[in-house]
C-alpha cells in the first residue's frame, strides 16, 4: 500500500511538471530591464565611415534622459501669440547697449542699504555650522 502511494505520488507531481508546459507557463516573455529601445540598422549612403567601437553610443539614438523630457514636456515649441506680446511690452529688443557700465560708474545713484549688506556679501565662505543670529541691533 505504502508503494502504491509513493508512485500514485510520483505519477501526479510528473503529470503536473508536464502540464505547466503545455498550458503557457513557461512562454517567453519581454525583458523587464530591457526599457529603452533601439533604433533599427540603416545602411549608411557614404561607405567610407569608421566601424563603430564596442560599446560605443549609437549616434542617431537620443539619450533616454532626453527621451523622458520629451514625453514630459512634449518638446520645444514656438511661443504664444501672448508670450510674444509680453516680451514686447518688456522691450526684449530694446535692451541698453552700455547697462553694465552704466551700473558701475562712480555717477550712478544707489540707495545706501548701510553695512549689513556689504558686510553679508563680503562675508567668507563657510560650511554654516557656526553661524549664529544676532537680534540685537548694532
Amino acid at each position: 500500500m505504502r508503494k502504491l502511494v509513493l508512485i500514485a505520488t510520483g505519477v501526479a507531481l510528473v503529470g503536473s511538471l508536464s502540464a505547466c508546459g503545455k498550458n503557457g507557463y513557461d512562454r517567453a516573455r519581454p525583458d523587464e530591464f530591457a526599457v529603452a529601445r533601439q533604433a533599427p540598422l540603416v545602411i549608411p549612403p557614404d561607405f567610407a565611415l569608421v566601424p563603430p567601437r564596442p560599446g560605443a553610443p549609437r549616434p542617431q539614438d537620443t539619450s533616454p534622459s532626453a527621451q523622458a523630457l520629451d514625453a514630459l514636456f512634449g518638446g520645444s515649441q514656438a511661443r504664444s501669440a501672448s508670450e510674444n506680446a509680453t516680451l514686447d511690452a518688456a522691450g526684449r529688443t530694446t535692451a541698453e547697449t552700455g547697462a553694465r557700465s552704466t551700473a558701475g560708474s562712480p555717477t550712478t545713484n544707489v540707495v545706501d542699504k548701510g553695512s549689513t549688506t556689504r558686510d553679508i556679501v563680503a562675508a567668507p565662505e563657510g560650511d554654516g555650522q557656526t553661524a549664529r543670529a544676532s537680534t540685537t541691533p548694532k
